[in-house]
């Protein structure tokens, strides 16, 4: 009697398979644990390979692979605030704000190993890659304001902002992921659009990108609600026009 059991066909990867498939793996683990907890064992053991075929792919070892882990992330991220420059801002850094605060929700307690810095296994090319994130994400939020040459004001505005969006990622987990992710969504984007209207008070060319942009925005979205919200609050300061 012979068994008719099916066997598992193996399948072996190519080179670029399996380097995504460690990577993916060590990503995993910097997601949950800081870097200098997670060794190159856990990680063969997590993609379910041996520990010589780690070193194969990264030569230099957990600092090789951590710098390309990272940098896979950095790529994730810099994409999430890539968006089509149709509809209203708001609408538009509404929709890159929830890619990006679903990479941090995912990530967890690593997002601050992966971007905040501070761990054992940092070096200036680990923070070369965190800076370009920023400056990526600082470009994309100036081809949504349709800006080719921003001045100083709006450059730093925007750079700024950016700033304080990691900022405040990194305090919403200390804080057990409170208020919910739509709340602090809205309420980052709330926060641009007041510090672009301060901006504009002191800059023509912020000014100018103010107007275009509360052009596009319905009574209805985002700015409006704002604006009612703000109106109670500021009533009583009439005396100061």
């Amino acid at each position: 009697m012979t068994s008719e059991t099916p066997t598992r066909a193996y399948r072996r990867l190519s080179v670029e398979e399996r380097r995504s498939q460690l990577l993916e793996a060590a990503l995993s683990l910097f997601a949950h644990r800081a870097p200098e907890e997670v060794s190159l064992d856990d990680v063969a053991e997590a993609a379910g390979v041996s520990r010589p075929l780690v070193y194969r792919y990264f030569p230099g070892g957990k600092q090789q692979l951590y710098e390309a882990a990272l940098r896979s992330a950095a790529e994730e991220l810099e994409h999430c605030f890539s968006e089509p420059p149709q509809g209203p801002l708001t609408q538009r850094l509404s929709r890159a704000l929830d890619r990006y605060l679903a990479f941090v929700d995912q990530h967890d307690a690593g997002f601050s190993a992966l971007l905040q810095g501070g761990s054992v296994v940092e070096t200036s090319r680990t923070t070369a890659i965190v800076d370009g994130v920023r400056r990526a994400a600082a470009e994309h939020i100036l081809d949504h304001l349709a800006v080719a040459e921003p001045g100083p004001r709006l450059r730093m505005t925007v750079r700024m902002w950016i700033t304080a969006v990691e900022a405040a990622s990194l305090i919403w987990l200390d804080e057990d992921k409170e208020p919910p992710l739509d709340e602090l969504r809205d309420w980052l984007v709330e926060q641009f659009v007041v510090a672009l209207a301060a901006t504009a008070g002191r800059d023509p060319q912020a000014a100018g990108v103010v107007k275009a942009a509360l052009a596009l925005e319905p009574a209805d979205g985002a700015v409006g609600a704002m604006a009612r919200r703000l109106l109670p609050v500021i009533e009583d300061a009439a005396h100061l026009l």
